[in-house]
C-alpha cells in the first residue's frame, strides 16, 4: 500500500469478535479459555444479578482465571458488553418459506424481541449507540424486512417502522422489568404472600385522596379500577398489546393511503418560540400566576403532610390501644391464675 492509497477499512475489535473475523489468541492459560466461555459467564452473572454486577475481574473469578487472562481474548468491558448483547439478542427466526400476512409476521417478530428481553432483562440497560452492526442484531433487522416485504413502503419508511417498533419493545420491556423488580422487593420485605395485597391496600387508601375535585378526569378511571387494569393472558400484556396494535394500525393506514394515491400529510414542524411579552402588566400577571401556582403547590404539599400526620397519629393511637388491651388482658390472666391458686389452696 502506497502513501497515497486509502487505508483499508477495519472493524472495531468488539464488532470483529462478534463476526468472528479476528484472530483468537494463540497463547493462553492451558488453552481452556475462550471468548464463548467468557461471554457465557458474563451473561450468567448479568441474568442473576444485573448488568452492573459484570466486570472483567468478576467474570475471571467465576471462571477461575486471573483478570489479565481475559484481556488476551477481550480487550475491555465495553467489548464484553457488546458481545453479551449480541449473544442475548439471538432469537429463533422462522423459515423464509412460512407464508402469513404482514401483521401476523410482525406480531411474531415483536413477541420474539420481547421474549429475549424477558429472558435477559439487563438488555435494556445496554445503551443504544447506533444502528445494529452485529450478526444476531442484523438477523433481527433482516427478519423484520422479510415480514414487511409485501408492503409498498420505501426503504427509509421500513427502517423508520423498525425503529418505532424496536423502541416500543425496549421501552415496554424496561417498564415490565422494573415493575417485576419492585414487586420482588416488596415480596422480600413483606414475606411474599402479603406483598400482593400490599399494593392493592396502598391504592385503596389512595382512593380517599384521588377525588373528583382535585383530579376530575382521573378520579372516575381510578375509582372504576381502570387505572390498575391487569394484563391478560398471552405473551403480550393488554397494555402493551394495545399500543402495539395501534402502531400496526398506523402502518396499515399509511399503506392504504399510498394505495389510494393520497399524499401523506406534511411533517409537523415545531412553531417559533413565543417571545416574552413586552407589556409590563402582562409580565406582572404572568408572574402573579406563577406565584399563585407555587402557593397552590405548597398548600397541596402541606395538605399531604397534614394527612400523613393524621394517618400516623391514628396508627400510633391504634398501636397504643392494642398495647393497652394486651396489658389489660395479661393482668386479667394473671389475676385469674391467682384466683385459681387461692381456690385450690382453700
Amino acid at each position: 500500500m502506497t502513501a497515497d492509497s486509502p487505508a483499508e477499512p477495519e472493524l472495531p475489535r468488539g464488532i470483529a469478535l462478534a463476526w468472528g473475523v479476528t484472530v483468537n489468541p494463540q497463547r493462553g492459560p492451558k488453552r481452556e479459555l475462550s471468548i464463548e466461555r467468557i461471554v457465557e459467564a458474563a451473561v450468567a452473572i448479568a441474568d442473576a444479578e444485573g448488568l452492573a454486577a459484570v466486570s472483567m475481574s468478576r467474570v475471571a473469578q467465576s471462571l477461575g482465571y486471573t483478570t489479565m487472562s481475559l484481556y488476551r481474548y477481550i480487550t475491555g468491558k465495553d467489548d464484553l458488553v457488546l458481545l453479551m448483547g449480541e449473544a442475548a439478542s439471538a432469537v429463533p427466526i422462522p423459515d423464509d418459506g412460512l407464508e402469513r400476512d404482514w401483521r401476523t409476521g410482525l406480531t411474531a417478530w415483536f413477541q420474539a424481541i420481547r421474549a429475549a428481553y424477558r429472558e435477559h432483562p439487563w438488555l435494556v440497560d445496554i445503551p443504544v449507540s447506533g444502528a445494529p452492526v452485529t450478526p444476531n442484531s442484523l438477523a433481527v433487522v433482516d427478519w423484520f424486512l422479510r415480514e414487511t416485504r409485501s408492503l409498498p413502503l420505501t426503504d427509509g419508511e421500513k427502517i423508520s417502522a423498525l425503529l418505532l417498533l424496536t423502541s416500543y419493545a425496549r421501552a415496554t420491556s424496561a417498564q415490565e422489568r422494573d415493575l417485576d423488580a419492585a414487586a420482588a422487593a416488596a415480596a422480600s420485605e413483606t414475606g411474599g404472600a402479603v406483598a400482593a395485597g400490599a399494593g392493592a391496600g396502598a391504592f385503596a387508601a389512595l382512593a380517599e385522596l384521588v377525588t373528583p375535585e382535585r383530579f376530575p378526569d382521573l378520579a372516575p378511571v381510578f375509582l372504576g379500577g381502570g387505572y390498575l387494569a391487569e394484563s391478560g393472558p398471552g405473551d403480550i400484556g393488554d397494555d402493551t398489546a394495545f399500543g402495539f396494535e395501534r402502531i400496526l394500525d398506523g402502518i396499515e393506514h399509511h399503506v392504504s393511503r399510498l394505495a389510494e394515491g393520497r399524499p401523506a400529510p406534511p411533517p409537523v414542524v415545531p412553531g417559533p418560540t413565543l417571545a416574552l411579552p413586552r407589556d409590563k402588566a402582562v409580565r406582572e400577571a404572568a408572574k402573579a400566576r406563577r406565584e399563585a401556582e407555587k402557593a397552590l403547590r405548597e398548600a397541596q404539599k402541606r395538605e399531604r403532610e397534614a394527612i400523613k400526620r393524621v394517618l400516623e397519629k391514628e396508627r400510633d393511637e391504634r398501636r397504643r390501644t392494642d398495647e393497652r388491651e394486651a396489658r389489660d388482658a395479661e393482668r386479667a390472666a394473671r389475676e385469674a391464675d391467682r384466683e385459681a391458686e387461692r381456690a385450690a389452696r382453700g
